[in-house]
């Protein structure tokens, strides 16, 4: 498995974050907690792109999430070592010099798995019973995986990256309960627009009965919804669109 260009590319945006980083099940998390009442009972994980939890991007995101009324969790599954920033260059292109397949090697599912597991244990000793997830680039293949066992309720994977096309989409149909919207764009090597076609066409008219919907974001490429360029008017709309069908589908299902 690898990562494509867009992996690794995008903007990051202005902001100051409002959330804390707490220990969960050991685990540090970027937790953002509405300022009114909510439901106690729920919890949305957010599962963030290579850049971590750490990453600006990703705490204004689930900043944003929190202020529309949901407790939001983003777990350190990179055990402290996301992608870092400082390895982007000024167009925020991958230095060469960094070995990315380590990087990816390092964290795999048996890696990230664990991670995630004691998050969501210790989440339901505090009472949690129904949890959401929203996962971004590489978080949407945890999306998936929690969903395929029923772990999660509710399913929002925005560019998922390490899917496998028409595979994992017929587990989906066939495993899980949780309803899922996809956001999706015409640029994306990890999640093309073949694959996304398969979706509709395995997922869709009523195939898969808990709930699908796809969103698509023309001008966009992978990564835009947390890390595409907001000066750029396509794919603001794109970032702004895909959040709000996010903050919908958990309205919805959650």
């Amino acid at each position: 498995m690898s990562l494509c260009k867009q992996c690794v590319s995008g903007k990051t945006h202005q902001g100051t974050p409002q959330g804390t980083v707490v220990k969960i099940g050991g685990v540090d998390c970027y937790v953002g907690t509405p300022a009114g009442d909510y439901k106690k009972d729920c919890a949305v994980l957010f599962l963030a792109d290579a850049l971590g939890m750490q990453h600006l991007n990703s705490q204004l995101l689930v900043d944003d999430f929190a202020r529309n009324g949901y407790k939001v969790i983003a777990p350190d599954y990179f055990a402290g070592e996301p992608l870092p920033v400082t390895v982007l260059k000024n167009d925020f292109s991958l230095d060469p010099s960094y070995d990315l397949g380590a990087w990816v090697a390092r964290h795999n599912e048996a890696s990230v798995r664990p991670i995630l597991d004691k998050v969501i244990e210790a989440l339901k000793t505090q009472g949690v019973t129904r949890f959401g997830s929203t996962g971004y680039c590489l978080g949407g293949r945890y999306v998936f995986d929690l969903a395929f066992e029923n772990i999660t309720n509710v399913s929002v994977a925005s560019h998922p990256s390490f899917l496998k096309s028409p595979e994992d989409l017929q587990t989906y149909l066939a495993e899980s309960k949780a309803p899922l919207l996809l956001n999706t764009c015409p640029i994306d090597g990890q999640f093309p627009p073949s694959a996304q076609i398969q979706a509709d066409e395995i997922l869709g008219e009523g195939k898969f009965e808990p709930g699908y919907q796809r969103e698509f974001y023309d001008g966009c490429e992978h990564g835009f919804a947390v890390r595409g360029d907001l000066k750029n008017e396509l794919v603001r709309r794109g970032v702004e669109g895909s959040f709000k069908a996010s903050v919908e589908w958990f309205g919805r299902y959650l």
